[in-house]
């Protein structure tokens, strides 16, 4: 397998040329891109898609949620979600969405959240900070910010906002588990991670596991349902949910996963662990190395 380096510049080349063409116009060439990394477009096994010919992911999955957005801005979307419809957004929160592309999801979340709340952008690529920029000025909207940086290295600070949104970006980065723990981090108490992404069946086979251009589309990348499910729950998140949308390729489905960072926290949970009291005091108060219902103190609560 690939370092996390190699496969994040092999990201973000694709993602570059693709940003390069919706900015042109150029959309439906841009979304060949996605097909030709072996996911998400006519010919690649989707089976029971949402469109006739066959593709399943992009503009056309926003529906009415389009409303809220630049045409220029859906129309270059690469997703195969849409994790605003889902995220129960409100008036004055802080909305933070990983991997935001040409900012169609952001500048949802931006209406949705205003007049008092703001949505923000991460992104590691140039091309699409400069097409999503431009599409929220085109838009008019101000209560947004767009900035660059990695996922697993999220320029945010600690409990600073209240929604986490992704519109399948996760799979992508080589590194998932360190993400979700980074989305945990920068959630405030009782904050939300909503996002779409990419599941992998169970038995995905090897070969394409192991295939480097596929990380850049959604396959090689994707955790299996377990998988995800046991990657919230190390790093602290509860109230799980994972829920399977459609299918994008022969071995993996697009799904919604929602999760929450619990209210309080005591030392016996996952996240806490490492830092919050004496390693033997830990070890004889929650027995294990990652509770699933710890007691409700460990007599050194955080």
């Amino acid at each position: 397998m690939a370092d996390v380096t190699d496969i994040r510049e092999t990201v973000r080349e694709r993602y570059a040329r693709a940003a390069a063409r919706a900015a042109g116009g150029a959309y439906d060439q841009a979304r060949a891109l996605e097909a030709e990394a072996g996911c998400c477009g006519p010919g690649n096994g989707c089976g029971d898609t949402p469109t006739a010919d066959g593709v399943a992911f992009g503009s056309v999955l926003y529906g009415k949620e389009a409303g809220d957005a630049p045409t220029a801005a859906v129309e270059a979307s690469l997703g195969c979600g849409v994790p605003t419809a889902v995220a129960d957004l409100r008036d004055g929160e802080i909305v933070l969405d990983l991997g935001s592309g040409a900012g169609a999801d952001v500048l949802i979340s931006a209406r949705r959240v205003a007049p008092t709340g703001r949505a923000i952008g991460l992104d590691m690529t140039d091309e699409m900070l400069a097409l999503a920029r431009a599409n929220a000025a085109a838009a008019g909207v101000e209560n947004v910010e767009f900035i660059k940086g990695y996922l697993e290295q999220m320029p945010i600070a600690d409990g600073s906002v209240d929604v986490v949104i992704s519109n399948c970006v996760i799979n992508l980065s080589g590194d998932k588990e360190q993400v979700i723990r980074e989305a945990a981090r920068v959630l405030r108490l009782g904050g939300r991670f909503a996002v779409s992404d990419v599941i992998a069946d169970p038995d995905m086979n090897e070969a394409t596991r192991a295939d480097m251009v596929a990380w850049t589309g959604c396959i090689a990348g994707a955790l299996t349902q377990t998988e995800f499910r046991e990657a919230l729950q190390s790093a602290g998140l509860d109230q799980i949910e994972i829920h399977e949308t459609h299918r994008v390729h022969e071995h993996a489905s697009a799904a919604i996963i929602r999760a929450r960072k619990p209210e309080s926290r005591t030392c016996c949970e996952p996240a806490a662990l490492p830092t919050c009291c004496d390693p033997a005091a830990k070890g004889d108060c929650c027995g294990v190395t990652a509770a699933d219902s710890p007691p409700a103190s460990c007599g050194c609560a955080s």
